[in-house]
């Protein structure tokens, strides 16, 4: 009797483990059976490195990589870069994307004084104004900041914070990548579930 009691109990927890809701920052974009999740700081060196790798994966995969803000408290510019970055992505996604590449790029030569600097020789490469207050209502700051809360919801606390999701419900849905050579690797074995 004890035994199929404990039995019954492990069933239960097995099938309440499978029926989890999965938070929807760790499922695709709509449309999609896998996508790669990245929650970045624009001043890590790591996401720097990470960032090339991911649209190389993105592309090789034919799967969208869903960028989050998470700037860091140690890092002295990547607020303000990640509001400049979603001031050019009001312009368009493509753009937005092209300045986190370009930060990204020269990010061993930024620093708080010639950030602004930075992003003005960016927009004019790209026709695109850069006012003089770039949120003057603090919206894009709101947007920056709830994507920090949204992983730290998730218990995030470094960058990269990378993870291969998927739209399947299997008892892994999603993996997150510490090794960025197991990358692909990675997507192999969420195509294959």
């Amino acid at each position: 009797m004890k035994i199929s009691r404990l039995l019954s109990l492990i069933l239960v927890l097995t099938l309440t483990a499978f029926t989890q809701e999965v938070p929807s920052v760790l499922r695709p974009p709509k449309g999609s059976p896998l996508a790669l999740v990245v929650f970045e700081d624009l001043q890590c060196p790591q996401c720097a490195r990470a960032a090339p790798l991911l649209a190389q994966a993105s592309q090789t995969y034919k799967i969208p990589v869903v960028q989050h803000d998470f700037p860091l408290p140690m890092h002295n510019w990547s607020m303000d870069a990640a509001i400049i970055a979603r001031y050019f992505d009001t312009h368009s996604k493509t753009v937005g994307n092209a300045f986190r590449d370009y930060v990204f790029e020269h990010q061993r030569e930024i620093l708080p004084d010639n950030l602004r600097g930075f992003a003005e020789k960016f927009a004019a490469e790209h026709k695109v104004d850069l006012p003089f207050v770039v949120d003057p209502a603090g919206k894009l700051n709101a947007l920056v900041i709830a994507d920090r809360e949204l992983g730290k919801s998730i218990n995030l606390d470094h960058t990269p914070t990378i993870y291969v999701v998927s739209d399947k419900k299997t008892a892994t849905p999603y993996l997150e990548v510490k090794d960025l050579s197991q990358l692909y690797a990675m997507i192999d074995t969420m195509k294959k579930q």
